[in-house]
């Protein structure tokens, strides 16, 4: 018996259907097992897909696909099939239909990770075309690191990324200074990224206050970071007025955010960064980084994560539809990896409409560049 049977098919799985599942889990994996709850949620509340294939009524394999709100990348979470059934074709065709479900929400990217020791799985994803393109240290359950592997799948999407490397904001008020470190380390390779780097520039940068707890970094306090770093610095922004005011409502918090953002200013007068008050759009953004200037953006939160705080990311690289990023964050409550964070693609109008903060809509762009004769 293979698919072709007609009594074979696949289709969504159901709540019917986790005590099965639950089986084919444990039997396929030693360590980091879904979960009779886990399935219960990725079926019926999960931004996600599930699928089995079902034989009589007896399922033998499945595959959960997990989407991400506001971006165009999707992963394939988990895959497996019941022992007696491999061999078969379970494991491909599944394969397939999760390939046709990420393109239904306008995925053009589907990532995984996978064990380095799992090689019938790494020979599957080679020969459905997928390509590792980084590895995960300390992933699993017992420390073995995990391979990454992407398929693209719209036809001729080839995109040209700037080589930016990946850093993960370690506290939740460094969005910012990770995203300038992963620009100045693109811009020179020879940096050093580590947490000692990213507090000393969130110090150097913070805006004192945010809604709660530690301050996040306005555009004018990274743009001194990156200059007195020796690289060039532009800045762009829509409203002169205090950023991120509307974030508290204590009046003196308000009142200091204004200071800050004041000294900043007056520091900035004194050097020659460019400041503009002017919203750009993608397509200049898109300008900047062809001239070689890595853009860094604030965007809403709310798009991705629902949960509305201002957010900095770093502009890696564009095609006709899409812009990718670096973003800092990884939301693992929900699941996330760094897989999902890495030069994620966001449809162009999608991003135009996230690139602004607030009630006021405060728009800021950061364009690091190295310093001319550099």
């Amino acid at each position: 018996m293979d698919l072709a049977s007609t009594a074979t098919f696949i289709r969504p799985a159901t709540l019917a259907d986790i005590a099965q599942l639950v089986v084919i889990e444990n039997h396929a994996f030693d360590s980091d097992r879904l979960t009779r709850r886990n399935f219960r949620y990725l079926i019926s509340e999960g931004n996600a897909s599930a699928l089995v294939v079902d034989y009589h009524g007896f399922v033998q394999g499945y595959v959960i696909i997990l989407y991400n709100s506001g971006t165009s990348v999707a992963r394939l979470y988990s895959l497996a099939v019941g022992d007696e059934y491999r061999r078969r074709g379970l494991g491909r065709a599944l394969i397939r239909e999760a390939e046709g479900l990420a393109r239904e929400h306008d995925c053009i990217c589907l990532r995984l990770e996978v064990r380095p020791d799992n090689v019938p799985a790494i020979g599957l994803f080679h020969a459905a075309g997928y390509k590792q393109f980084g590895i995960l240290s300390d992933y699993y359950e017992d420390h073995t690191d995990a391979l990454r592997y992407e398929k693209i799948l719209a036809p001729g999407l080839a995109p040209e990324m700037v080589k930016a490397p990946y850093y993960e904001q370690t506290l939740d008020f460094t969005c910012g200074p990770a995203a300038v470190m992963m620009a100045m380390r693109a811009l020179e390779p020879s940096m050093v990224l580590n947490r000692k780097l990213e507090l000393r520039v969130w110090r150097e940068s913070t805006t004192v206050f945010m809604t709660a707890g530690h301050g996040g970094c306005g555009p004018y306090g990274l743009a001194l970071s990156a200059y007195y770093r020796g690289f060039g610095v532009e800045i762009f922004v829509n409203d002169p007025g205090a950023m991120f005011i509307d974030s508290v409502r204590d009046p003196e918090k308000k009142e200091v955010m204004r200071i800050v953002q004041e000294d900043f200013i007056e520091e900035l007068q004194g050097l020659p960064i460019k400041v503009t008050y002017g919203a750009l759009t993608v397509e200049e953004i898109q300008q900047k980084f062809d001239a070689g200037g890595i853009p860094i953006v604030l965007i809403s939160s709310y798009r991705i994560y629902r949960e509305k705080f201002p957010h900095w990311v770093v502009v890696t690289g564009f095609d006709n539809r899409y812009i990718y990023v670096h973003d800092p964050f990884v939301d693992y409550e929900t699941g996330k990896t760094l897989t999902d964070c890495i030069n994620m693609p966001i449809l162009r109008r999608d991003f135009a409409r996230m690139a602004q903060y607030g009630k006021a809509g405060q728009k800021a762009v950061l364009v690091i560049s190295k310093k001319d004769g550099h």
